[in-house]
């Protein structure tokens, strides 16, 4: 009995013995938000203040110092990310996850943002502002990577510390620039439709823009799948550890449109949902400079900012800025392909891409005049059809740094402007108000022409010269309004109005929905304030549905359906458009969609090229517009011999099967099928996705409100389980008011920190989730009462 209850006691000391150190290498790896620290390379004693939330504010004598710090705390709640995020672009995943992400890595390392980048970097002045802050920046991150704690997701994966540098920063540009971009994922599977079924399959698609029909207003012969470009494209961008940019909403209100004669800016950018979420806020304070910003991991420079002059921030223009060319090998050799001038030889590179656990991969790149050959990067490609990819971002100077230095130190509107006009790819509507009055948005890029009839949502022919760009547009031609007379700026990643003599860029531009609520909105009143703005940005309501839902029932008999459908045709009767937690009409509504869309696209298509195009802007456009037209060709199932569907049996079937589907997975209750129990979102780590790690990395999940394509856009694929996984939405919503600038607004869809034992990492969510906001503090005497004090000492 004494030996057992000595090994008892012995077993007892051993457990506490284990929590104590548990705990302690838990408070360990806590970031510090106050005490004492010395940081190299400052001039003079550096303040940083965290509010409630864990947001710096950070007090300096010189831009330069606060820049070290800022390099610092943000490595302190973000270096996993910025590890994550600088690895993309030269394709150096391989190297800390295996295998897995061999493919990803070879896409990535062959289509050059890494070669781009380390061009631009050669052009760079060194004795420019922005790249001495760069420098700083950068300093403060490998200060942190030197002597602070190693994250927890370092020591699980096993990744090696290496030093940041400017590299870094432009590769991370890059990679934005690139999941930006929409054409790698819709030319080759409209290419492949046209290819099968001819080109009328073409027109229900509204690819040449004619769905678009409320605009931005401005104030001036193969039989290769080329599909499998697209599936694989999209799938590494679903795949990857880093979340791709997908839309946004902005609009600006101009002193005659608000009820204090002072500019309110909104801003929501639409990323795909990660913990730790995209945008760290800090607040920089220097004798000569004010800024609050978001900033992306790793890169010195907000992109969304404000501070007591102006505000910005920034959508998708959703531009045509990649084009694919097939070309043609010379007979005989295949080193050389064929050009207007005759043939000429590939140019060659080579990449040596590190695996763990395993050996080197060498990758071959080939590349023509206008691009890398897809088929050396994709697998499945046929090496007969070398498919070529030509990217703005990769042909044109990348002057990005000095862009976003640009942006958040400009000293009027004009500077701002010119600021925006250095930023070749990727396009973006950037948005901007100010503390004098005006408002305006400027679209981004260098944008192009080819000859007329040249349909740039195909693949192109690469070897006559008929499809190549015959002209590059002046920056003021883009679209863009300043201070227009009806009083504000908007933008939806909707298509802007016709430019340079009534042309009408080429792009993939979202539906209409979320740009006619705005505008809709914004017309209809003359009094907006904070409050009125923050309910708008949260908007859950979609007029267009409602409009979708009328031609759907007026294709059902009323004389055939069940009690239980009686019910739901009569909740959707009575639908406002809204998606809120409560409401049933959005769960039946989803549902008759997406099998709708399926008994309507999937025969021709197949199963994959059909998920494909319900994630891309042709899929979302086709929803309200395909449906209205009787004589569409793709109505008739082409798997069905001798029998030629209509639009009537269609919608009918999808109508009859979506109730059937609601009560499996429901109940018969229709009042029970509610949008909340179908519409959830959970924010997931990379090392979420490990069962046993995943209630300590990831956050939620949660009910969530919201949909596709309303201005609360939290946004989710259609499957046939009838569950819709949020899989992004707005990254912030901020919102501006300069009748009260110290009291402007924003939220965080977690929270600041992507440290999971800080307290930061998710006390944001619910609020997020209610549509709740904090404060974006300004005042130094209120920061001061509500945050804790780190002070960075220069080290002698």
């Amino acid at each position: 009995m004494k030996r057992f209850k000595k090994f008892l006691l012995v077993l007892l000391l051993l457990i506490i013995a284990i929590g104590v150190g548990l705990c302690a290498y838990i408070f360990h790896l806590k970031p510090k938000y106050e005490g004492e620290l010395d940081l190299k390379n400052i001039q003079e004693e550096t303040t940083v203040y965290f509010d409630e939330f864990g947001i710096p504010h950070i007090y300096a004598n010189s831009e330069k110092d606060a820049m070290t710090a800022l390099g610092y705390v943000h490595a302190q709640e973000r270096l996993w990310q910025m590890e994550l995020l600088r690895r993309i672009a030269p394709g150096r995943l391989s190297e800390i996850f295996g295998s897995v992400a061999l493919q990803n890595d070879q896409f990535f390392a062959g289509i050059g943002i890494e070669e781009a980048s380390a061009k631009a970097i050669a052009k760079l002045d060194k004795n420019s502002e922005s790249y001495k802050l760069t420098q700083a920046y950068l300093d403060g991150i490998n200060q942190y990577l030197e002597e602070g704690t190693t994250p927890i997701e370092f020591t699980l994966v096993g990744v090696k510390k290496q030093k940041f540098t400017i590299k870094d920063v432009y590769n991370i540009f890059g990679y934005m620039s690139f999941s930006f971009a929409m054409a790698q994922k819709t030319d080759p599977l409209l290419t492949d439709i046209k290819n099968k079924y001819g080109a009328e399959y073409l027109k229900d698609l509204g690819i040449e823009g004619e769905f678009n029909t409320t605009r931005i207003q401005i104030s001036k012969e193969k039989t290769e799948e080329y599909s499998e470009i697209a599936k694989s494209v999209a799938a590494m961008l679903d795949q990857s550890p880093i979340p791709p940019f997908i839309g946004s909403n902005s609009w600006v209100v101009g002193p005659h449109k608000s009820k204090s004669g002072k500019v309110i800016f909104a801003n929501d950018p639409h990323i795909g949902f990660s913990q730790p979420a995209t945008w760290y806020e800090a607040h920089i304070v220097t004798p000569k400079q004010e800024l609050y910003g978001c900033y992306l991991a790793g890169t010195p420079f907000p992109l969304l900012a404000h501070n007591r002059d102006y505000a910005y921030g920034l959508t998708m223009f959703e531009n045509d800025d990649i084009d694919f060319y097939q070309e043609k090998n010379k007979a005989g050799d295949p080193s050389q392909y064929k050009t207007p001038n005759g043939f000429a030889s590939y140019e060659t590179r080579k990449k040596v891409i590190k695996v763990k656990d395993t050996s080197d991969v060498v990758l071959t790149v080939k590349s023509t005049r206008h691009g890398p050959i897809m088929n050396d990067l994709i697998e499945r490609l046929d090496k007969k059809f070398p498919i070529a990819m030509s990217w703005t971002y990769t042909k044109e100077p990348i002057q990005i740094l000095d862009a976003a230095y640009g942006l958040s130190h400009a000293k009027n509107k004009e500077d701002f402007k010119k600021a925006v006009s250095l930023i070749a790819a990727p396009g973006l509507n950037v948005m901007y108000g100010d503390a004098k009055g005006n408002v305006g948005w400027w679209a981004s890029g260098k944008l192009y022409k080819h000859k007329e009839g040249v349909n740039t949502h195909l693949i192109l022919d690469g070897s006559t010269g008929n499809d190549d760009i015959t002209e590059y547009l002046d920056f003021d031609k883009n679209p863009s309004a300043e201070n227009p007379k009806w009083g504000y700026v908007y933008s939806a990643n909707n298509q802007p109005e016709a430019i340079d003599n009534g042309y009408l860029y080429p792009g993939y531009y979202l539906p209409e929905d979320r740009a006619k609520r705005i505008a809709g909105l914004m017309d209809a009143k003359s009094d907006w304030d904070k409050e009125a703005v923050s309910k708008m940005i949260y908007d859950n309501t979609s007029d267009v549905a409602v409009d979708v839902v009328k031609n759907l029932i007026s294709n059902i008999d009323p004389n055939s359906i069940s009690a239980a459908e009686k019910e739901a045709i009569k909740v959707l009767k009575s639908w406002k458009g809204s998606n809120n937690l409560e409401d049933a009409a959005p769960t039946i509504y989803n549902k008759w969609i997406y099998l709708y869309l399926k008994n309507t696209f999937e025969d021709e298509m197949g199963k994959e090229n059909f998920n494909l195009f319900l994630g891309i802007s042709v899929g979302k456009q086709v929803i309200a517009n395909q449906i209205k037209n009787e004589n569409s060709v793709w109505w008739d199932n082409i798997k069905t011999k001798n029998v030629k569907e209509t639009r009537k049996q269609i919608v009918s079937k999808s109508f009859h099967d979506a109730i059937i589907s609601l009560q499996n997975q429901l109940g018969n209750t229709v009042s029970d099928w509610k949008w909340g129990e179908v519409h959830t979102v959970e924010h997931e780590h990379p090392l979420g996705k490990v069962a046993a790690l995943r209630r300590l990395f990831n956050v939620g999940p949660f009910n969530s409100p919201g949909s596709n394509e309303v201005i609360n856009n939290l946004f989710f694929g259609f499957n046939d389980e009838g569950k819709y996984y949020t899989k992004g939405g707005p990254s912030t919503r901020r919102i501006v008011d300069f009748s009260d600038i110290e009291n402007s607004w924003s939220i965080l869809p977690t929270g600041q920190s992507g440290n999971p034992f800080s307290k930061h990492y998710d006390d944001q969510a619910e609020m997020y989730n209610d549509g709740k906001f904090r404060k974006m503090k300004l005042n130094k005497e209120e920061i001061i009462k509500t945050s804790t004090k780190l002070i960075f000492k220069p080290k002698r």
